[in-house]
């Protein structure tokens, strides 16, 4: 159930209840500009210039706000603001991974945004984006970057190997691993050990980590042992690459695709850049995307990623207004198509996708694949669940531990994050 929640209302209550802020901080003077602190978290070379060029024409643009831009590296950004949130002292605006908001709203460090200004645009975002921003009825965020992932291949490895259209299912994949590698040399597939990558096949056995209605944990569950037996299976085989179980197995896989030495593997929209950087995709064209392939069921789909901007809880009126007309600015059609445009980013927004934001191949095929991407259930401790996996699935895929052991032990782990959900 949606419950709105006025602009001056929320400001209103703000008021009263906040004391310390991040922007109560930054040197404000009486009459002069309001000064707001955004974490941003992006990567501070390919897309971080794109946002501070934007955060100079919005200052431009509201003469009485001032922005103080801080990038935040990813990996340290979810701690760092936990703490300083728990301490009265968290920027006024948080680049907040999808995962993180409703965790952050169940601690209450973020406002609810519904009926505020930061929202009132809310009609043009695509709706499971919405949703995936919501706590408890409310929504906490407003979708500003989002990805899913998709098999992405190299078509002209796939012409010559005569495979006319993308794999539909993880077994036809087998299949068109084995002909391109005959065919070409190459191995056609090369997957990830990673859970976040394997979540993949858990929707193609219509199952989850846990059943986060029912408050219950599915991991060893028929179908997730099914699902991870797929994934498993595509480790060993012709022109199946085998797990790389290294530190560095992330840019192994990727150099690996945009060289040419590897015809397909699964892969989200924040390598479009880098996919183009490499010798096998200096035409833009030959790069394929598709749907992830179905698993038996018959349903294909991969999680949808991203992130929101949200509004810290604890800033007081003047800041709070400011964040409001801020995040409005920067999640708009014309800030969403510069940054699909500058950054190669999907934009959340429908009015963004431009002629010019599709002539993008890469943007254009990622659209096409977003319609199957599922949301994340609003279980604050959802993003958390693929820890222990990450754990498990390595030593399963390197074949130091056995399927029934490695979930049966990540089950074990995954309930001591959701105690009150049953086995």
């Amino acid at each position: 159930m949606r419950r709105g929640i006025a602009a001056t209302a929320l400001v209103a209550s703000l008021a009263l209840a906040a004391t310390a802020c991040g922007g109560s901080d930054s040197g404000d003077e009486a009459g002069g500009p309001v000064t707001i602190t955004w974490w941003d978290t992006s990567n501070a070379t390919n897309e971080a210039p794109t946002y501070q060029a934007l955060v100079k024409e919005f200052e431009a643009a509201n003469k009485d706000i001032k922005v103080k831009y801080v990038n935040v590296p990813f990996d340290q950004a979810q701690n760092k603001f936990d703490t300083a949130a728990g301490s009265k002292g968290a920027p006024d605006v948080l680049r907040s991974e999808v995962g993180w908001t409703p965790a952050f709203a169940k601690k209450g460090f973020f406002a609810p945004l519904d009926g505020t200004e930061a929202l009132k645009d809310q009609a043009a975002f695509q709706p499971s984006l919405i949703e995936q921003a919501k706590y408890e009825g409310k929504t906490y965020g407003v979708p500003f970057t989002t990805d899913t992932l998709a098999l992405v291949y190299n078509k002209q490895l796939f012409e010559k190997a005569g495979i006319e259209e993308a794999p539909k299912t993880w077994e036809d994949l087998k299949k068109a691993a084995a002909t391109v590698k005959d065919k070409t040399g190459v191995d056609g597939y090369w997957g990830s050990t990673q859970a976040y990558y394997a979540q993949s096949f858990l929707y193609g056995e219509g199952t989850d980590t846990v059943d986060a209605d029912a408050k219950k944990i599915t991991v060893t569950s028929p179908e997730a042992k099914k699902a991870y037996g797929t994934w498993q299976g595509l480790f060993k085989g012709k022109g199946l690459h085998k797990a790389d179980t290294t530190a560095d197995a992330y840019a192994h896989i990727q150099e690996a695709f945009v060289s040419g030495k590897v015809a397909s593997i699964v892969q989200g929209p924040w390598e479009i850049t880098n996919f183009y950087k490499g010798s096998a995709f200096k035409d833009k064209n030959n790069l394929g995307i598709a749907t992830v392939p179905a698993g038996s069921t018959g349903k294909a789909g991969a999680p949808t990623g991203g992130h929101n901007l949200s509004v810290y809880a604890g800033s007081d009126a003047a800041h709070q207004k400011a964040s409001l007309k801020f995040v409005n600015f920067m999640t708009s059609a014309k800030a969403q198509e510069t940054i699909a445009l500058k950054n190669s980013t999907l934009p959340t927004r429908e009015d963004a996708y431009t002629d010019k934001v599709k002539a993008d191949p890469g943007i254009a095929g990622y659209q096409g694949v977003l319609s199957s991407a599922q949301p994340r259930p609003a279980l604050p401790e959802y993003s958390s669940l693929w820890g222990p996996l990450d754990d498990e699935l390595i030593k399963i895929a390197g074949g130091k531990e056995s399927l029934d052991k490695g979930l049966g032990n990540a089950e074990t782990a995954i309930a001591k994050l959701v105690p009150d959900f049953s086995k």
